[in-house]
Formats: C-alpha cells, structure tokens, sequence
C-alpha cells in the first residue's frame, strides 16, 4: 500500500467521522489543529478547569496529520536546546531537558489512567554509529546528553550493541531509557475519545483558513474566543499570512510484512528499543507490536510553495531508499517485502527552536516547530499552554513551565520561494554526499 495516510491507519482503521462546525460559535478556548498539541491542550485545560469551554477545529480528522503519520518515537529529543542554552543559560536548558525527560513518563502515566491502549513499550532509544565519523559524533552527543544531567544514558561498544540489536557493521551505540514505542494512532484516537469524554467539542472536516484575536474564521462559520491556540505544526502554511512561519519538512516511511521468529532471532531487538543511527541524514525505526520494522527518513525533503502531499502517497524513489537503509542495517532482509509507505509533514521553524507562546495582548497562542521530535513534545507544549492561559486569566501564577526558555521564543520567518526551497533541498545533498563519502572512505 503507498499512501492511505499511513500504516497506522491501515492497521487500526480510520476514525468515525465527527461533525463539523455548521454556524457562528463561542468558547472560552478555542484550538485549532486536531493532533497531539491540539487534544492534549484541550485535555489539560479542561481537567484543569472543567467549567472552560473550549472547541476543537480540524480541518479533515483528528491524527490526520503527523499524529497519526509519525514513526511511533515517544522520547526525550527536544529541537533546539542548545540555542536555548547559548540563549538563556546551560541551566535553563537543562529545566527544559529535565522537562523533556518527565514528559515521556507523563504520556504512559496519562494514557494509562485514561484506558488508552496504544502499544507503548518503555525500552528505551538506542542510537548507533556504523563509520568512524558516526562514532565520533556519537560519543560526543553522548557526552553532551550527559552534561544535561541525563545520568542515566549508557555508552555501549560494538558486542555490547549487537547484544541489544545485530546492527551489520555497528561499531557502538548510545541508549536511554526515556524513551518508548508506541502506535501514533492508537494513541490519537484514544486522546480524542478521552477528551470528548471531558465535555469538550470537536468539529472534524472544519478546515480554519484564519485566525486573528478572538476569532477562528472558517468556511462554515466563526468561533469566536477570548483564546485561539494555533495547533497546527506541519500545516501551518496553509493559514493566511502564515506561509513564511514555519517549513512542512516531508519525512517519509516505510513498514515490512511481519518478520518470522527466525528473521527476529537473527536481529535480536528483544528491548524492542526505538533505533536511531547518527548519519547527517538520519534514520528512525522500531518493532512494532505485530512484529514488522517500520523505518523512516528523508525522501523529497521539502514541496516548492509550502505544499503538503496527498495523504501520505510517496516516490517509489523514496520507498527504495527506505529499502536501502533496512537492508544496510540488517542485510539478512533483502527479501522481506514493504508492505506499506507513506509521508508526512512535520514543522520546522527558521532557526530550529521548537517554542510555545501565549501573546498576552491578542489571547493568540501556539506551540510546535517541533522538527520531528512531537510525539513526546507535544505534551509538554500543550501542559505549558495550559499554564499560560490559566496564568493569564489569573486562575493561576507563573509555573515551573511558564519560565522554561522556550517560552514566547520569537523566530523570524523563513526566506520567500525560490530561496527557501534552494535552501533546503542543498542542506539535504551536502548531508547525503557527507552520508555517502562516510560509508564508501576506507578506514586505514
């Protein structure tokens, strides 16, 4: 299958529809953007403060987007650290690491107090190095992780590493513990349900064309709130005046048919870790539930103008060089055949910060630049908007997240077209080229 959305929705099945905004409407707040930072705000809020109305807007249905696209990676990454901590402090970066670390947690505490079943298994990230020159960059990200206080991160060589997973050619690896796998959709969908279960209402197949203070305008009528937060991430260009904000990244998968107890045998993966590697253009994965590897990367890394694909479908170019990776990392595989690809957008601001913001004098926030790091991100963005607003409609004082440096972070917009598209498809051919020099140097 090529396209569908993605595998996660092949494999549990599209959502029943919800219905959509009919006329004008108010609320108290309302979120714009069906996905994980959409529901989980609008979860947090009204637990927070259940007598808040607050009305989710979706342009087609909840997990339409990169929640129910992305590659099943619950963990503690967070984009732009390190500017935070050139920006504010090595300290405040670390709140925020520390931050990121509890978020993993909070998602498998939530989802299991909420009834969700979504497949999640807690074994931790295991990034390996396949060159000398991933080596390198290896042991230094893992002391930087250290010197973000993550004492629990685990430098591994190369028997210790096949231990784990038979990588071909691993020559060590990095692991922690925050993190986990889950099933995007599963977790989507459930989210959904729980928050309707609060009492808060969602209109599917609504798509928002502006947003403005107090108002949400959409074909079918407007929501008018003293809040309007932006949920978007990858999606954003498509409302007016946001074109420039932030970059819809494409980032592409794949799954294979379920492996046999021989072919697993072979690999390892017991921990069934999510595995990542450390080339310029990198790769993720996991074992999923039933038993299949699902991959992804960069396959056209970026559409001219902003655009977006058409659910998910994806250039047989692209699904071949997915291949190339799962047979270059498990060789024994050759024969396994893909089963399903699809595609996605996720949102990358100009400086690779993601940030979360709440604009005191219009009622607008946002939160996301997430730049593929959402799932767990997500969550801490949408408890961290749920502070602000109740901060700023005195329910509630400043928060431990409220004074996290990426609050009300500014970034300034990206380069109008043909530049922005230059830009981006060359930082993807010198990451390649560098990829490819690496793996084909001999080493002496």
């Amino acid at each position: 299958v090529n396209g569908g959305i993605s595998f996660w929705y092949a494999d549990d099945g599209l959502p029943a529809a919800r219905e959509p905004l009919t006329s004008d409407a108010t609320a108290d707040v309302c979120v714009v953007g069906g996905g994980y930072t959409g529901l989980w705000t609008a979860y947090y809020l009204k637990k927070a403060a259940p007598f808040l109305r607050i009305t989710v807007l979706e342009q087609k249905f909840c997990g339409y987007g990169a929640s129910g696209r992305n590659g099943g990676w619950l963990y503690n990454g967070i984009a732009g650290r390190d500017r935070y901590a050139k920006l504010h402090g090595h300290e405040a970066a670390v709140r925020l690491q520390q931050a990121m670390n509890a978020t993993v947690g909070e998602v498998i505490r939530t989802a299991s107090e909420e009834s969700v079943e979504a497949d999640i298994h807690q074994g931790g990230v295991l990034e390996v190095a396949y060159t000398p020159a991933q080596l390198a960059r290896l042991k230094s990200f893992h002391e930087t992780e250290l010197s973000y206080g993550e004492k629990d991160r685990t430098l591994l060589g190369a028997r210790e590493t096949a231990e784990r997973i038979r990588v071909a050619g691993a020559v060590g690896s990095t692991w922690t513990p925050h993190g986990a796998r889950l099933h995007p959709v599963k977790l989507v969908k459930g989210l959904a349900r729980a928050v309707e279960a609060l009492g808060v209402t969602i209109h599917e197949s609504t798509p928002v064309t502006e947003i403005k203070p107090k108002h949400a305008v959409t074909p079918y009528g407007t929501v008018r709130a003293p809040y309007i937060l932006r949920c978007t991430e990858g999606f954003t260009a498509s409302l007016k005046g946001q074109r420039r904000t932030w970059l819809p990244m494409n980032s592409s998968m794949i799954a294979t048919e379920p492996l046999t107890p021989a072919q697993w045998e072979s690999i390892g993966w017991e921990g069934r870790e999510t595995l990542g590697d450390m080339a310029h253009a990198y790769m993720y994965a996991l074992r999923t539930a039933d038993d299949r590897i699902a991959l992804g990367g960069r396959g056209i890394p970026y559409r001219y103008g902003s655009r977006t694909d058409n659910d998910g479908r994806t250039q047989a170019a692209t699904i071949d060089a997915l291949h190339t990776i799962l047979t270059r990392f498990f060789p024994q595989l050759a024969g396994v055949r893909v089963a399903h690809a699809w595609s996605g957008v996720l949102g990358v601001p100009r400086d690779w910060c993601a940030t979360v913001t709440l604009d005191r004098a219009t009622g607008l926030g946002w939160a996301g630049g997430y730049v593929g790091s959402g799932v767990a991100t997500a969550n801490l963005a949408a408890r961290t908007l749920r502070d602000l607003v109740q901060q700023d409609s005195g329910q509630a004082g400043p928060t431990d997240l409220t004074t996290l440096p990426w609050v009300n972070h500014k970034v300034r917009k990206w380069e109008p077209e043909p530049f922005r598209w230059l830009g981006v498809h060359g930082m993807y051919a010198t990451y390649n080229a560098a990829d490819h020099r690496e793996r084909t140097t001999p080493t002496t």
